[in-house]
């Protein structure tokens, strides 16, 4: 079992980070992110409020070109809790929009992901980890039981 801090929901200043990029992509300005994030479209399953998020792409499949992106705070995350309450939803890479449909992926096959999330990108992932309040050791190993202890992953599927 890893261990947490308990930094959810994030301060201030790590929500206005987060939303930033929103609006460069409503600006026209999402070529600048390339394939390394995306911006998806999700219902409040509370408030049927329209909500549109930028998250980091985790991995491309490369028989498929599916999405695989990551809830970082897990099942607390608020835009995760939607999309399992929602079967289809339009992203935008780049400046390319399309539909997809959603799959919420095991936590197991989330852990593989995050291996190789972490063999693709090796410090950025202790970074990242860092700043999403989750202590770990450094090894692939790790990366793997933090996926899996504390992580929930999304695949949009193309249609």
């Amino acid at each position: 079992m890893t261990k947490k801090k308990n930094n959810y929901p994030p301060g201030t200043f790590l929500q206005v980070l987060y939303r930033a990029p929103v609006h460069l992509y409503r600006w026209g300005m999402g070529g600048l992110f390339g394939k390394r994030f995306v911006l998806f479209h999700h219902v409040g399953r509370k408030s049927g409020k329209q909500y549109q998020t930028v998250v980091e792409v985790v991995e491309i499949e490369k028989e498929t070109g599916n999405v695989i992106i990551v809830a970082g705070y897990g099942e607390r995350t608020q835009w995760y809790q939607n999309l399992k309450q929602m079967q289809n939803t339009t992203i935008q890479q780049g400046n390319q929009k399309y539909p997809v449909s959603i799959e919420m992926i095991s936590p197991e096959t989330g852990a593989d992901i995050m291996a190789r999330y972490y063999q693709r990108y090796g410090k950025t992932t202790g970074a990242l980890f860092s700043i999403l309040g989750y202590e770990w050791d450094g090894t692939e190993l790790g990366a793997r039981q933090v996926a899996q202890d504390h992580l929930r992953f999304v695949r949009f599927v193309q249609q």
